[in-house]
């Protein structure tokens, strides 16, 4: 039976490498998997999941009005999916969250969502918010912050700003 898996760290921790992984071992043994990244990260270009390793795969684009039930149903009805796999799913809507679970549920179709949980602020994204109250698996990816502890969320630190925090959950 399948289910909808939410890996999620801070920043660096290797997530988009983890999800290239994974896509690879579905693929080695001849399965089909569909890769989808967000429209507005560009920032190793356009329509590709790429990790600071050097490793990268061609992905399917989303933004807030991708019906992504609709797209990996068209794409399954073609070639059989064996896996649907979602970069920087942070970014998703409530609605393509819950797509996403119908993918899952009606297609019996695993999909694998890889994002940061928080923003610099310990704010949850709404994709983050439902991934983290519908997946059937929450998995964190731990990494360590530049001080030598565990990272809980992303902290930008801005030098032009006249900012004194002292980050510190516990």
């Amino acid at each position: 039976m399948a289910q909808l898996y939410f890996y999620y760290s801070a920043m660096n921790a290797g997530k988009s490498t983890a999800l290239l992984q994974s896509s690879y071992n579905y693929q080695e043994r001849g399965m089909r998997t569909l890769v989808y990244t967000a429209e507005i990260d560009d920032r190793f270009g356009s329509g590709k999941v790429s990790s600071r390793i050097g490793l990268s795969s061609p992905a399917f684009l989303y933004n807030v009005e991708t019906q992504l039930h609709d797209e990996i149903a068209a794409q399954h009805a073609q070639q059989p999916v064996h896996c649907v796999l979602v970069d920087e799913s942070q970014f998703l809507t409530r609605e393509q969250v819950r797509a996403l679970s119908d993918v899952v549920d009606n297609m019996d179709i695993p999909v694998l969502c890889y994002g940061l949980r928080t923003d610099f602020r310990g704010e949850l994204f709404v994709g983050s918010q439902y991934l983290l109250a519908w997946a059937d698996k929450l998995v964190e990816l731990k990494t360590i912050c530049h001080c030598g502890r565990k990272a809980a969320w992303c902290c930008v630190w801005m030098p032009m700003v006249n900012l004194s925090v002292k980050v510190s959950r516990w």
